[in-house]
């Protein structure tokens, strides 16, 4: 029978690597964890309650050169988007990847109907970044808080916000966007297949300059796909991120052309933090017997 003194002793040894393997679980499969990267921003221009409605074009504060054209101004559309030249109503969203289209950057474009009394409505401004790599820069945000679906619904309610950065401190025309989410619940309106908000043609996140050239448009992982950007979804934009901050997405535009960071898949993710893991355990235990 093994002594007290042995089973201390082996006790000692087998505790810190199964909690550190009880954490990164934790931190890996609990989204609730993890805080919103929403940033907070003056009340703005309140966008009231609609369906299918635009405002703009709205001053941008800076100008922005985006895929050699220049733009001081953009439409912000209820439909989880801006535009740049003209509004946008298309309540259905499509794919982002064909020609034909208005230079669009949507965070989340699909039905966002603002008319029910538990919806937030849409807000637009200018505003200071606080923290993060473009702190102290100034932007023009969107948010979308708490918003409902069509038709009149709320139910479930979406929190993202859309950010472009003025980066003219790199280059005339130079800017950053930045998609933040703090809640996905809903991915489709009543008028586009959905039932309940689930289901249906799915909403569609990413940008394109209208050309469907080849490095001019991308989509984020799940675009398109029924319940992958739902939280708890395959391709979760709570979560999801290409610079290191859940839930946040940001792409750099230099020059007019919009650097395209890889965005890794959850499974990626997760891959990587479990080999990180067992990496350090095995240094600890090297260190022990040693």
């Amino acid at each position: 029978m093994s002594s007290p003194c042995c089973l201390t002793k082996t006790f000692r040894r087998f505790l810190p690597p199964c909690a550190a393997f009880l954490v990164a679980l934790a931190i890996l499969g609990d989204a609730e964890i993890q805080a919103s990267p929403i940033v907070s921003t003056p009340t703005g221009t309140n966008f009231p309650g609609n369906d299918d409605g635009s405002a703009g074009p709205v001053a941008l504060g800076f100008s922005a050169n985006y895929f050699g054209t220049t733009y001081s101004s953009a439409f912000v559309n209820n439909n989880g988007n801006v535009t740049f030249g003209t509004a946008l109503s298309t309540y259905t969203p499509f794919g982002l990847t064909s020609g034909g289209i208005p230079p669009i950057i949507a965070p989340f474009f699909a039905d966002v109907d603002t008319r029910a009394g538990g919806s937030g409505t849409v807000h637009y401004g200018t505003v200071t970044i606080p923290s993060g790599t473009d702190a102290g820069k100034s932007a023009f945000f969107v948010n979308w808080p708490n918003v409902g679906y069509y038709g009149v619904h709320d139910d479930k309610l979406n929190n993202f916000q859309l950010l472009l950065v003025d980066r003219s401190d790199t280059g005339a025309g130079n800017f950053d966007i930045i998609f933040n989410y703090g809640q996905i619940q809903w991915e489709t309106g009543d008028a586009s297949g959905g039932s309940h908000g689930l289901g249906g043609a799915s909403a569609v996140a990413g940008f394109s300059n209208g050309s469907g050239i080849s490095g001019t448009f991308f989509q984020l992982p799940g675009s398109g796909v029924n319940g992958a950007f739902l939280d708890g979804g395959s391709n979760q934009l709570i979560t999801g991120t290409n610079d290191g901050v859940p839930g946040q997405f940001l792409f750099t535009v230099r020059n007019g052309a919009v650097e395209q960071p890889t965005v890794p898949e959850p499974a990626s993710i997760a891959l990587f933090g479990m080999l990180g893991l067992a990496g350090a355990i095995y240094r600890w235990r090297r260190s022990v017997k040693a």
